[in-house]
Formats: C-alpha cells, sequence, structure tokens
C-alpha cells in the first residue's frame, strides 16, 4: 500500500513534466502522441449530445473504454467509477444492493444516467433517480462522465453531471465466465456482425451470488442475481440515412434486511426485492457532409416489487414507473468555424404504486448551441428552455471554452445551469406537494488540461463550484417541501501515462466540500477527499499482466445532522491476466487484500478479502 501511495505522489508531482512533452520521441524513435482521433475513448457524446472529438468541449468529462473496464476485472461497476476524480460511492450492502454514485458531490438523483441513449431514471421512486446497483460491467463497451451541470443539452436531471453508458458492439464472438468468493458466478457472451449497410449485435450476461449480509452485524447472507441482454442493430435505407433500433431488458433480485418486530430494529431479515428494467429506442440518423440529424422514440420502464416472506409470498409493495420520449437532434456546419447544434423533445411519464393511483406529467423542450470552433479556441452558448405540464416554463443557460496553448494543452472552463422537474412520487405519492418547484443549480469549473485519460499521457486539474437551490427534502410529517440550498466545491486532479514501455500508472484526487447552506453541516455521505492510483505492467514472461490499485476516501457522516461518523477506509486490489492462446485468456484478482472493515452506509456490510478468478475467450 505504502507502494502505492508513493507512486500516486510521484505520478502527480510529474506532472509539469508531462506537460511539456505533447509529442515525443520513444527510445525506438518513434513519436508518441497523446491522442488519436479515431480512438474512440477521444470520442464523447455528453457535452452536447452529438459525437465531437473531446478537445471541441471546455466541459469536464473521463471517457472509459472497454480495455480499461476489463482490466479492472469484475461485474462491479463503482470500482471502475472510482477510479475518476470527482467520485464517490455508498452502497446498503454487497453487489446489487442500493448504490448512490456522488459526482462532486450531488446527490446521486441529480446524475442523469442514460443506456443507448435512453433515459434510465426510475420515475416511480421518490427522487426518480437510477440505481447503479442494478447495472453490470458485462455488456459494458464505454463510459462516459460529464462532471458539472449540463441541463442545456440534456434537460432534467442533469443537475450534478451526466452518465453516458453504451453497450459493447463486438466484431465476433465473445464469452467470459468468473467464479468466486461467496459463490459468486459471473458470465457473459456477445456476438456481432456487420456488412455492407447492416450490423447486428447481441449481449447478455447472469450474475448471481450468495453475499453477505446486508446488516453488517448479521450473520444471515444477502444474496444477489441478475440476467441482463441487449440487442442492437442498424440497416441503411439509402445512404447517409440509417434506421436504428437497441433494446435492453435486465431481471434482479436482491436480497436485503430490514426493521423485524418486536423490537424494530435494524436486524437480519428475509426480505427481497426484484427490479425488471426494459428499456429501447429505434430512430433514423442522417449523416450529410453540412448536415447531421436523428430523430427517434425511446422507453424506459421499471417495475420493483418488495417481499417479505415473514408475511407470506405475495409482494408487500410494488411500483411502476415508465417513460416514453420522443426527441429530434440536428449539427449544422454554418461553416468552417460555427456549428449550430438544435434539438427538441416531449417526454410523457407516469408511475403508480401499490397505494398510489396511477399520475402522469409531460415534459417538452428545445435547446439550441452555437459552437466557434478556429484557430485553437473553442467556444459554445446555448439556452434551452423547458415546458412541464404542472410547473409551467423554465429557462436553462449555459457555456463553455477551451484555449489550446501548445500540442494538446489547453486551458478549459465552463458555465452551467442545471434544474430537476419534481418526480411523480413528490407530486402525488405519500406526501406529494403539487405546488413544488424545480430543483435548480448553477455550476463553474476552470482547469489545465493535457490530452486525455486514454491518451499517452494525461494531465488535468480543475477547480469547480456548485450552487443549488430549491432542493426537495421530505419534511415529518407535513411532506415534501422546497426547503434545502447546497454547494459543493473544491479541486480534482488527474494523471494518467506509460510510465515506461509495457507499465501504465494513473492516479486521481478530489476535495470537495459539500455543505447545506442552511445549517452549514456537510452533506450525508459525502467524503472530502478521495484519492485512487494504480499500475498495469505488462510483463515480458508470456504475456502476463500484473496490475494493483489502491483506494483511499477520508472520513464522512452518514445523516444530515452530522451525529454518525463513518470512518476512512483504504483499499488495495491486486489484479493478474494471462493469454493462454490469441483467443483465450485467464484472470484474477483479489481485492480489499488488507482484509479492512470499513463502511460506506453506517450499519451496512461490506466484503472482506475477496478472490475471484476466470477466463475470457474471443474468435
Amino acid at each position: 500500500m505504502k507502494y502505492l501511495f508513493l507512486l500516486g505522489c510521484s505520478l502527480l508531482s510529474a506532472a509539469p513534466a508531462l506537460a511539456q512533452d505533447a509529442a515525443v520521441d520513444d527510445e525506438r524513435g518513434e513519436e508518441l502522441v497523446l491522442y488519436h482521433p479515431y480512438r474512440d475513448t477521444y470520442i464523447t457524446v455528453v457535452a452536447t449530445g452529438q459525437v465531437e472529438p473531446l478537445v471541441r468541449s471546455g466541459q469536464s468529462i473521463s471517457v472509459v473504454g472497454r480495455d480499461e473496464i476489463e482490466a479492472v476485472q469484475g461485474p462491479d461497476l463503482t470500482r471502475v467509477l472510482e477510479r475518476l476524480p470527482g467520485v464517490t460511492t455508498a452502497r446498503s450492502g454487497g453487489l446489487g444492493s442500493q448504490t448512490s454514485l456522488f459526482v462532486r458531490g450531488a446527490n446521486s438523483q441529480q446524475l442523469l444516467v442514460t443506456i443507448d441513449g435512453v433515459r434510465m431514471a426510475d420515475v416511480a421512486s421518490p427522487g426518480g433517480g437510477f440505481d447503479l446497483g442494478t447495472l453490470l460491467t458485462g455488456s459494458v463497451g464505454k463510459l462516459e462522465l460529464l462532471r458539472g451541470s449540463n441541463s442545456v443539452a440534456w434537460g432534467s436531471d442533469a443537475m450534478g453531471g451526466v452518465l453516458a453508458v453504451t453497450t459493447k458492439v463486438p466484431n465476433g464472438v465473445t464469452g467470459s465466465l468468473e467464479y468466486g468468493a461467496h459463490d459468486s458466478l459471473t458470465t457473459g457472451a456477445s456476438a456481432g456482425t456487420a456488412g455492407n449497410g447492416y450490423n447486428v449485435a447481441v449481449s447478455g450476461g447472469y450474475a448471481r451470488t450468495d453475499g453477505i449480509s446486508a446488516y453488517a452485524a448479521g450473520t444471515e447472507p444477502d444474496g444477489f442475481r441478475q440476467w441482463h441482454g441487449t440487442v442492437q442493430g442498424g440497416v441503411a435505407l439509402v445512404p447517409d440515412l440509417w434506421l436504428r433500433a437497441v433494446g435492453r431488458y435486465a431481471d434482479s433480485k436482491v436480497h436485503f434486511d430490514g426493521y423485524p418486530a418486536p423490537n424494530y430494529t435494524f436486524a437480519d431479515t428475509p426480505e427481497y426485492q426484484t427490479t425488471r428494467q426494459g428499456s429501447g429506442r429505434v430512430g433514423l440518423d442522417y449523416s450529410g457532409n453540412d448536415l447531421k440529424l436523428a430523430a427517434g422514440i425511446t422507453l424506459s420502464d421499471t417495475r420493483r416489487a418488495y417481499y417479505d416472506p415473514t408475511f407470506g409470498a405475495a409482494p408487500n409493495f410494488e411500483t411502476t414507473g415508465r417513460s416514453w420520449r420522443a426527441d429530434v437532434k440536428s449539427r449544422v456546419d454554418l461553416s468552417d468555424k460555427f456549428v449550430l447544434d438544435f434539438g427538441a423533445d416531449s417526454e410523457w411519464t407516469r408511475f403508480s404504486t401499490t397505494f398510489d393511483a396511477r399520475q402522469e406529467a409531460r415534459l417538452s423542450s428545445g435547446h439550441a448551441l452555437l459552437g466557434y470552433h478556429g484557430g485553437g479556441v473553442h467556444l459554445t452558448g446555448g439556452v434551452r428552455l423547458d415546458d412541464h405540464d404542472r410547473f409551467g416554463s423554465h429557462w436553462t443557460f449555459g457555456a463553455n471554452g477551451a484555449v489550446d496553448l501548445s500540442d494538446n494543452l489547453r486551458l478549459r472552463a465552463s458555465f452551467g445551469e442545471g434544474f430537476k422537474a419534481p418526480t411523480l412520487y413528490q407530486l402525488y405519492g405519500y406526501g406529494g406537494n403539487v405546488a413544488l418547484r424545480p430543483e435548480t443549480s448553477t455550476a463553474f469549473d476552470a482547469g489545465i488540461e493535457l490530452g486525455d485519460r486514454g491518451g499517452y499521457r494525461h494531465f488535468a486539474v480543475t477547480l469547480f463550484r456548485r450552487d443549488s437551490r430549491n432542493l426537495i427534502d421530505y419534511v415529518w410529517p407535513s411532506g415534501y417541501f422546497n426547503t434545502a440550498r447546497a454547494r459543493a466545491e473544491g479541486v480534482e486532479a488527474e494523471l494518467t501515462g506509460e510510465l515506461t514501455e509495457g507499465l501504465r500508472g494513473y492516479a486521481s484526487y478530489s476535495y470537495t466540500k459539500s455543505v447545506n447552506r442552511q445549517t452549514g453541516k456537510d452533506l450525508a455521505r459525502r467524503p472530502r477527499h478521495a484519492f485512487s492510483t494504480g499500475l498495469d505492467w505488462t510483463t515480458p514472461l508470456a504475456g502476463l499482466k500484473l496490475g494493483a490499485d489502491l483506494r483511499v476516501v477520508s472520513e464522512s457522516f452518514d445523516d444530515a445532522g452530522n451525529f454518525t461518523r463513518l470512518d476512512g477506509f483504504a483499499l488495495v486490489t491486486v489484479r493478474a491476466s494471462l493469454p493462454v492462446t490469441e483467443q483465450v485468456e485467464l484472470f484474477g484478482r483479489v481485492e480489499n487484500l488488507g482484509n479492512k472493515g470499513y463502511q460506506t452506509v453506517a450499519g451496512y456490510g461490506t466484503y472482506g478479502r475477496s478472490a475471484y478468478a476466470g477466463v475470457r475467450a474471443r474468435w
């Protein structure tokens, strides 16, 4: 652990030297560049909703490709996301349990999550967010995380940021199997092909584990299992015009602990929850010389059921949330330097629960972004108008810019506004209030960046601040009200790069001060310091790869009143992989090597030392 910590410090201190090497010659006399315009991790959609290079945006964006996801190993997506600056997580138990992702201290429900272009919010949940515990890494091909408010391009929910998940599209057939601690089994397979004017791909997987007790002091393990699958494809109707479709389904079951009679204190119980998620999109994409146009219809449907076998086999509570969305987006090249992005969409949401009758809402929006790209200067500004059939209209503004100082070294800054419409549950559920106003935020950041994190060398330092207003909270016993204001501010630093031939390192650090501006207290489960570092070494021994990661998180509080303290912790993971043939690879890892006890939610269990091994194949 000490070695990894010193490695991270040395990486960060080496940043000025890296900044001098936008393009350098290695010992073999070959030019090494920091990015490549055709590399997948150099391209993003979260900046404007359109595909474009990272360097054209002044916003803070990180992209993770499939190679890195496979190197990290395992089905747990949080282990990948925690490598990024500004990210902390909290989980109520083992794999599959309720998982929250805090980006720069924002509430997890204020992060917009999309999978293959479909917004995945559970509109029947009180906060209307997405439970990351239901998303495993198996079929994920790419992750894009935008940190900061960006409702101009993305509308409601993008107060804290945007996480765009793209399913992998293999060229051929792949398969994997992993087994390990707590009788955990994870399998996955995918296949894809493409030809002149068509492409099709299918992927899926199964995961199950006996798990650990959600109640930290408990002895009864709480298991998890999930089936998931995705089908996607496209066909060229005429040159430059494609019909595309994608569909995803996931069926999950996770056990949890509760508060049984007669003491009604946290303890082992046989309770469990099932979640069925269905989502998809069908649409047309046109790509001409100066015009790009995409139009489509999306569906997201989430159904949850809660069971307590103590009282019978029937569910004691059920929720159903569904959203239909029709959207159109376009990009017009006005000249060789000016580009106009614009679009419109309408979303129809509905929810119902065992105790709440079906309710519906409609949100319609239009936006425009004007960009200038020339002479090493990239400027973008825009505006959005949203009209909600309950609270009326809301305007949102945003702007960002980047200036090239030298090859691949740039200054960047952004200003963004965000908003989040009241959820149907907050309007009509238990304690609902139809007079609620939308939550709003104003965010600023500025920094300097060299290259991008998927390139040969990357360095970035960013200062940020976000002020949030009209935050919705439940005030017992009256119900939901706009009561709170919050501020999150801090600094992020990140460095990745090739240290020597075959040896790559990364380090990221975040300081985030997130406080309730009315009480002055820290927001719950928001540690102020988070640090990640690691090494990946391709040895000269038959392609054997060795890796190690260190994650350090400072103390935080579990509650809004800051009465219950969560201790800080440091976790070490070691990894290895070995190619057996060109098609087959063995891999394995040990998580929490030091067997440290820690909690991210007070009273809930976490994994001790755990070992896993598996095999991957490609044809």
